[in-house]
């Protein structure tokens, strides 16, 4: 790794040709270079190189033509890390923070996958890595799957089987969480800075909410990984891909919070 002029460290990694390179086209060969150079800022980490990881945003369609077994990028990185526990993407935006108890699975899928378990795993992980970014008494609050919180009943038994007597055994061991409360007003809560955090269902529950807030601010936060690994929540953006017209404002709030994270990590 080279020190250039200014204090930036630069490590030139060649992972495509020239001739490869397709401007917002989704293919093998980039897909590649994107894994390559994931996997060898992976093996930076764990020699101690560099204390945290902020990368751009990640193609997934290109990153499977090239070979990537997983659903997503942060299973890819649990693997090569050796993480067995539970992973989960985190969302924030300005100070407010999700999680999900499901994620990259189809919708059909959810309530058959929401169990105690799962949803016990997403608050830990959600509570540590508030505490690893200067939080220290986190409060988190989750969110039901169905409308009115099921409604008694009427609307589902998730919240009254599953959810609550989850919430319930949390509680008793002193973990700071509540809920669970009806999805469309849980986010005023965390909006008006009464909580910090919410736990959702699924993965749109979540993102619907935040990036109406600020889609160009939003951040995404590894979860339940041995580092601190933060990408802009935006995407890819292939239809403004040349322009000049990106804004680096997500990019910028990536940095910060992965600082954030590596000043307060125990």
């Amino acid at each position: 790794m080279e020190r250039a002029p200014g204090g930036v460290a630069w490590h030139e990694t060649e992972t495509i040709a020239a001739s490869e390179i397709e401007v917002a086209v989704e293919t093998e060969a980039s897909g590649r270079s994107v894994l390559a150079s994931l996997d060898r800022a992976l093996e930076l980490l764990q020699a101690g190189r560099i204390d945290a990881l902020v990368f751009a945003p990640f193609n997934k369609a290109a990153m499977h033509k090239a070979g990537l077994a997983h659903a997503d990028e942060l299973h890819h990185m649990g693997e090569r890390l050796g993480v067995t526990e539970y992973l989960s993407e985190l969302n924030v935006l300005d100070g407010m923070w999700t999680s999900r108890t499901t994620s990259h699975i189809a919708l059909r899928d959810v309530a058959d996958t929401i169990t105690a378990e799962r949803l016990g795993d997403a608050v830990e992980v959600i509570d540590r890595t508030l505490r690893r970014s200067g939080i220290a008494r986190p409060r988190i609050s989750v969110a039901a799957l169905n409308p009115h919180a099921g409604d008694g009943g009427n609307f589902g038994r998730e919240e009254i089987d599953v959810l609550r007597p989850a919430i319930e055994a949390m509680q008793q061991r002193q973990m700071p969480v509540d809920g669970p409360w009806p999805s469309d007003t849980v986010f005023l809560k965390l909006r008006d800075g009464e909580i910090d955090a919410v736990v959702t269902m699924y993965h749109d529950q979540g993102q619907i909410a935040l990036k109406l807030l600020g889609f160009e601010r939003g951040v995404t936060v590894q979860g339940g990984l041995p580092y601190p690994v933060t990408t802009p929540a935006h995407g890819t953006a292939f239809d403004i891909a040349g322009q000049g017209t990106a804004r680096v404002a997500a990019m910028r709030q990536a940095f910060d919070i992965a600082c954030d994270m590596v000043a307060n990590w125990q």
